[in-house]
This record gives structure tokens, C-alpha cells and sequence, in this order.
């Protein structure tokens, strides 16, 4: 499981990352402004709130908006759940091969 070591509110609802093996990048919150529970992000000043929630494990706004480390690792990184969580790849191979 991913934690979060630091990070940095950039421009047009971007957030820049760290994690604690190294990986380091951008991830985008743009498509949620607005929908939902991320009404509140309509105001710019409110995205700027964000916080490091439970040791660096989530991304956090006030009213519980969060995001997971592990999420939002693979968003930077591109990679696929698989890649974070190996024990998926067996799971899927046994249901493909009964």
C-alpha cells in the first residue's frame, strides 16, 4: 500500500505527488469538478485545502472528500491494479482457467 510523502496544489485542479517508494508525477482532478460530492471544488479556494489524511495513505478535502493513495499512484504512473496488487493476477488467471 502507497503512502503519500508530499505534495503540491498546481493550477487548472492538478496536484503534484510523491510517494514513499519514489515516483513522483501529476495527477488531474479536473472531470470530477462539479459532479457530486465534488460540487465544493467549483470553488477554487476550497480545491486549495487539500491535505494529507491518515499517515499520507489518502488525499484529503474538508467535508471527507478523499482520494486513495493507491488510486492515485496508478494514475501517475499509468500502470493497472495488477501492477500494485500482483495477488489480482492469480485471482484473474484462476476465474479465466475454471
Amino acid at each position: 500500500m502507497k503512502k503519500i510523502t508530499a505534495f503540491n496544489v498546481l493550477d487548472h485542479y492538478r496536484v503534484w505527488l510523491r510517494f514513499d517508494d519514489g515516483v513522483e508525477g501529476e495527477a488531474d482532478f479536473a472531470s470530477h469538478v462539479g459532479q457530486g460530492v465534488f460540487v465544493p471544488w467549483t470553488n477554487y479556494a476550497f480545491f486549495h485545502q487539500a491535505s494529507l489524511g491518515e499517515g499520507g495513505r489518502t488525499l484529503t478535502w474538508p467535508g471527507e472528500l478523499d482520494f486513495c493513495a493507491d488510486a492515485l499512484w496508478l494514475q501517475v504512473t499509468g500502470k493497472r491494479p495488477e501492477d500494485l496488487f500482483p495477488s489480482l493476477r492469480t485471482e484473474r488467471s484462476a476465474h479465466a482457467n475454471p
